[in-house]
C-alpha cells in the first residue's frame, strides 16, 4: 500500500485523547499520543492508517493558520487601512473568518482577507483589488457583456462554442530545497481526453520528460525524474480544443434508464453519512426523475453554500458532510457535496477538474458531472452557480446546471486517483492535481517548498 492510500481510512476518526489535544492545538502532544497508538501491538491496521494521516495533517496545519489576532488585523489593515479590530471580531463571530486553536489560542487562516475580497465587493473596493477567480465572478467581457454571460448566450444561439487554448505550466524548487546531485521527481497536469476536449498537442517540454501519461489517465501528468545538479524549472506547453455543447433543460425529457455506475461511496470524503442520507431524502422527497433530483440538489448547494477559500485539502476532513453542516466552501468542496448528495439519491455523479482557462486568467478549478437519461452525462458547476447567486444572476446560475462554458482545461476525471507513476511520499494534494507535485528521494515536498506557475498563452475562438 502506498503512503497516500492511508487517506482511505481518514474517516475512521481519532481516539478521544488525541482528539482533545488536536482541537486544543497541542499538536506536539497529539503527535506523542499518536506515536503510542502506532507502536501498540493491539492497534488495528485501519486505525494506524488513519493516525498516520492525522499526524501528517497536524504537522501541516500551523502553516495554514499562522496569524494571531493582532497579526490578522494588521494584515487586513495593510490592504484596507480603515479596517478595524471591532470589524474583525464581528467577522469572526459571523463565521466569515476561519481559525483554529494553537495551544488554546485562536490562530487565523492566512488567506482570510483574500477570501473576503473574493466574495465581498465592498472589501475588494476598499483594498483596490480585482474579484477575478474560479467561482465564475469574472466581470471581463466584450461591449459590457460579462464573459460568462456572453458564452451562455452564444451557446444558446449556436448550440456549441469551441476554442483552441494554448497554456504553459511550470514547477521550480525554491532555493535550499534540495542538495546538489539529489534525486528530484516532478509532476505537472496535462489536458486529458474527455467529451469536451480534443486535438490535444504537447507543444514543448523542458527538460526531456521521463514519462507522459496516456490521454485517458484519470489524473494525467507529465513526469520527470533526475539527479539535479543545478536548480532549474520543469515546464510544459500544450494546446487543445475545448468544445462546449448546449443542452436545453428548460423543457426536460426523461428516460427510463437507471444505471448502476458512479453510485458508490469513496472514503474519506464521499460518504453516505446519516445526515447526508437524510438531507438528500429531504431535498428530493416526492421526486423520481434523476434529472429533477440533481436539479434540487444543485439548487440546495448553489443557493445555500457560500464560496470561501479554504486551507489545503490535505488538512480537510469529511469534506461533503462538513460543507453540508457549515454551508461554506470552495469549488471542490461544493462539487464534492453535490456529487455525494447525488449518489445518495441514486443519481450517478463524478468529478472533473483542472483549470479555468480564459484570456488573461488561469486558475485551478473543480466541477462535476451527473447522469440523467436520455441526455447521458451532463455538467454541473456548483461554485459558478453560487457565484451567480452572489452576482444576482439567476439565468447564469441555471445555465451551470447541465452546461459548462468552454473556458476550461480538464486534467483529472477522477477524485483521489493515483498517478500512473505513483509518488513514493506524501502528495501536497492527495486528492487532485491542478498545480503539480514534487518529491525528493526521502519525502514529498509541500507547496511552500516549490514555485508553481500556469498561464494561458493563446485563446482563439473557433
Amino acid at each position: 500500500m502506498g503512503i497516500n492510500d492511508n487517506f482511505k481510512y481518514l474517516h475512521i476518526g481519532l481516539p478521544e485523547d488525541v482528539l482533545r489535544l488536536k482541537y486544543f492545538g497541542d499538536f506536539t502532544g497529539a503527535d506523542r499520543a499518536i506515536g503510542r497508538y502506532l507502536h501498540a501491538p493491539n492497534t488495528p491496521e485501519a486505525l494506524k492508517s488513519c493516525l498516520t494521516v492525522q499526524r501528517e495533517m497536524m504537522a501541516r496545519l500551523p502553516a495554514d493558520y499562522p496569524l494571531t489576532r493582532a497579526e490578522a488585523i494588521a494584515l487586513a489593515q495593510s490592504a484596507a487601512p480603515d479596517f478595524t479590530a471591532a470589524e474583525f471580531d464581528a467577522l469572526v463571530d459571523a463565521g466569515r473568518i476561519d481559525w483554529i486553536y494553537m495551544q488554546g489560542v485562536p490562530h487565523y487562516f492566512n488567506r482570510f482577507f483574500d477570501s473576503l475580497c473574493k466574495t465581498d465587493a465592498s472589501y475588494a473596493a476598499r483594498a483596490g483589488v480585482s474579484q477575478l477567480g474560479a467561482d465564475g465572478s469574472s466581470a471581463a467581457g466584450e461591449n459590457g457583456e460579462p464573459r460568462l454571460d456572453r458564452a451562455a448566450r452564444l451557446l444558446r444561439e449556436n448550440g456549441r462554442m469551441s476554442a483552441r487554448i494554448r497554456c504553459r505550466a511550470s514547477l521550480c524548487l525554491k532555493d535550499g530545497a534540495f542538495q546538489k546531485g539529489e534525486l528530484v521527481r516532478a509532476y505537472l497536469p496535462l489536458p486529458c481526453a474527455c467529451g469536451a476536449q480534443s486535438d490535444i498537442r504537447i507543444e514543448r517540454i523542458s527538460p526531456e520528460p521521463t514519462h507522459i501519461s496516456q490521454e485517458d489517465a484519470p489524473q494525467r501528468v507529465v513526469f520527470w525524474e533526475e539527479r539535479m545538479e543545478e536548480n532549474h524549472a520543469f515546464s510544459v506547453e500544450f494546446s487543445y480544443v475545448r468544445t462546449a455543447r448546449y443542452t436545453d433543460l428548460s423543457r426536460p425529457e426523461y428516460g427510463l434508464e437507471r444505471p448502476d455506475f458512479f453510485l458508490e461511496e469513496q472514503p474519506p470524503h464521499i460518504l453516505f453519512t446519516p445526515y447526508l442520507r437524510a438531507l438528500a431524502e429531504e431535498l428530493t422527497e416526492g421526486t423520481e426523475e434523476p434529472l429533477e433530483k440533481a436539479r434540487k440538489l444543485y439548487d440546495f448547494v448553489t443557493l445555500n453554500v457560500k464560496y470561501s477559500y479554504v486551507r489545503a485539502y490535505f488538512g480537510l476532513e469529511n469534506i461533503a458532510e462538513n460543507c453540508a453542516r457549515n454551508l461554506v466552501g470552495d469549488c471542490g468542496i461544493m462539487a464534492l457535496l453535490f456529487i455525494t448528495l447525488c449518489r445518495c439519491a441514486g443519481v450517478p455523479a463524478r468529478w472533473e477538474s483542472g483549470w479555468k482557462a480564459e484570456p488573461g486568467f488561469c486558475g485551478a478549478h473543480d466541477w462535476a458531472q451527473f447522469y440523467a437519461a436520455p441526455y447521458g452525462w451532463l455538467y454541473a458547476d456548483p461554485s459558478f452557480g453560487a457565484g451567480a447567486v452572489r452576482d444576482g444572476n439567476e439565468a447564469r446560475r441555471r445555465f451551470y446546471f447541465g452546461n459548462l462554458d468552454c473556458y476550461r482545461m480538464a486534467a483529472n476525471t477522477a477524485f483521489q486517483a493515483d498517478f500512473d507513476v505513483p509518488m513514493d511520499h506524501w502528495r501536497a494534494d492527495p486528492y487532485d492535481n491542478q498545480v503539480g507535485e514534487m518529491e525528493l528521494k526521502d519525502r514529498g515536498l509541500r507547496y511552500d517548498e516549490f514555485e508553481r506557475t500556469k498561464e494561458v498563452l493563446e485563446f482563439t475562438e473557433l
